[in-house]
């Protein structure tokens, strides 16, 4: 028990052996034999080896790496999407010190959090701005919170989604103190229903991309173009929740984003190969092309199929993400050194 003290902590060891104690005491209770009058060291025995485990599982870390063999490659219950070298190497860096977090060096005053990723992410999408929150959740609550408290905001009947973990369309906007305002059916929503259900008390029109379902058969969706057209016919700003973010091969305007060697952050070269040439990635909406579309503003997941960290990445206008930044909410959602 001097060794486990040693190694746990003495606070931990006597908590372990009263946790112990308390276990025999059960078995005991429960029915099991007693020790013998000459078997006290065996009882002694039972409450060390008891204490022994209990540190064992306090102890060990709960999160630990496993194989992904589920089929699934960006599979949210194992972590979504692994890191690259590179981005484990900058994390190590940076976190086994102080950094610039919050600190201009060159002006030698207070700066701010949220420079690191913004000309990177400007220069890779082709938007004006950029901000970067906890996650995608919170980018949608915060872009609905800035831009539409106490408003409408329209939305498409079948776009009102529910993904992983509870995460209701419906019951964000509430929470954000926007107003819900559904046009269209479940399986057609046409341009005229946006711009019929447009009034004095109308914020914004939200698309929500469908990541995890489908809808065929008789159908009817209005383009990106088309919305964004009504948009601006009534100035209305239009906002495009895209979930995963799926990056086109070249940013806009000409400009190559960089990106590692193996064309994917944290997938192996082989896997990139293969996912460069599949359907679904590559007939999934792109930033990109909803920037150059027109949309105001656009948010996504950074450890999807970006393969960062968890994080909700906002891109768009600058004026509009200006006062997303400047968003009271943004104190609780913003993201720290390690992101």
């Amino acid at each position: 028990m001097r060794a486990l003290a040693a190694r746990f902590g003495a606070e931990a060891t006597l908590d372990a052996l009263r946790a112990g104690a308390a276990a025999v005491r059960r078995e005991l209770g429960a029915g099991a034999p007693a020790p013998s009058s000459g078997a006290a060291d065996d009882l002694g025995a039972r409450i060390e080896q008891a204490a022994a485990a209990e540190l064992t599982g306090w102890f060990r870390p709960s999160l630990e790496r496993v194989i992904n063999a589920t089929g699934v490659i960006i599979h949210t219950n194992l972590g979504r999407a692994p890191l690259a070298e590179s981005a484990i190497a900058r994390v190590a860096d940076v976190a086994r010190g102080y950094a610039s977090l919050e600190y201009d060096v060159a002006r030698g005053e207070r700066g701010r959090r949220d420079v690191h990723a913004d000309a990177l992410l400007r220069r890779l999408t082709g938007a004006e701005g950029a901000v970067v929150v906890n996650n995608n959740a919170a980018a949608t609550m915060i872009i609905l919170s800035a831009l539409a408290a106490g408003r409408e905001v329209i939305v498409s009947r079948g776009e009102l989604v529910e993904i992983g973990g509870g995460f209701r369309v419906p019951d964000v906007m509430a929470q954000s103190g926007a107003i819900l305002r559904e046009v269209g059916t479940t399986n057609k929503t046409r341009t005229s229903d946006y711009a019929a259900a447009i009034n004095e008390k109308t914020a914004l029109i939200l698309r929500v991309h469908p990541s995890n379902f489908r809808i065929e058969g008789f159908t009817e969706r209005p383009t990106v173009e088309d919305l964004v057209a009504v948009g601006r016919k009534c100035n209305i700003p239009v906002a495009e929740d895209l979930g995963s973010g799926n990056l086109s091969a070249t940013g806009t305007a000409g400009v190559r984003p960089r990106t590692p060697a193996n064309g994917v952050s944290g997938v192996r070269p082989r896997l990139a190969e293969t996912l460069s040439k599949t359907a679904p990635l590559g007939s999934d909406p792109t930033v990109d092309a909803s920037i150059e579309a027109g949309v105001d503003v656009c948010c996504f997941s950074g450890d999807k199929l970006l393969g960062g960290p968890q994080a909700g990445i906002i891109v768009g206008r600058a004026a509009l993400v200006d006062r997303i930044r400047r968003h009271p909410l943004m104190r609780a959602l913003r993201v720290d050194k390690m992101t």
